[in-house]
């Protein structure tokens, strides 16, 4: 019986980045492809098969332990990042300054997508969904840079908006234009999961 169900869902990519050195500035650059392996993209500092823990995780780490690295890539979604922009009183929000791996349209609350979801590319290649990409303040810096004033709105607009994150299971190409079909965990909602 399959884990994954197939969706109707499929999303295009329209932008695809890279941070060559994390400790050096958040800002990823933009590229026309990205070769995806076990380790993540090539040339994407938050690349690895394992990372040194961090804030995300300190319930369950001492900080630096090392750790499954599920953080590969930064995906988020056109129709979100235009959302997060208008609430910001921005024309558009260049997804190279909040570190953005990927940018993909056609899926609806894509930052909800439930964890273990597949992003399936046309190549073969798949990506995992770990969870939603809760927003912080990394990207206030270069966002103030670039519009003077605004860094600020950045964390309170992308609430709820800010993409999520995945690691790469299947390895292959992905180039701009792509198409990445949605499988989700085929099973219910967990029962014990009361409002907060």
């Amino acid at each position: 019986m399959p884990a994954l169900a197939k969706t109707a869902h499929v999303a295009t990519i329209t932008w695809l980045g890279l941070v060559a050195d994390r400790a050096a500035a958040l800002p990823s650059h933009p590229v026309e492809a990205l070769e995806l392996s076990f380790d993540g993209p090539l040339g994407e500092s938050h690349g690895g098969m394992t990372r040194p823990s961090c804030s995300r995780v300190l319930g369950l780490y001492p900080r630096n332990t090392p750790i499954r690295n599920t953080r590969q890539l930064s995906i988020v979604s056109a129709e979100e990042l235009a959302a997060i922009a208008a609430e910001m009183g921005l024309d558009a929000l260049d997804p190279t300054l909040i570190g953005a791996s990927m940018v993909v349209s056609g899926l609806p609350d894509f930052s909800h997508l439930p964890p273990s979801s597949r992003l399936l590319v046309e190549s073969g290649a798949c990506l995992t969904v770990d969870m939603e990409n809760r927003p912080c303040t990394l990207p206030a810096r270069p966002i103030e840079t670039a519009h003077p004033g605004y860094g600020k709105d950045f964390k309170p607009a992308a609430k709820g908006r800010r993409g999520v994150t995945a690691w790469v299971e299947a390895e292959g190409r992905v180039v701009l234009g792509d198409r990445l079909t949605l499988f989700v965990p085929d099973q219910p909602a967990w029962a014990g999961n009361v409002p907060r």
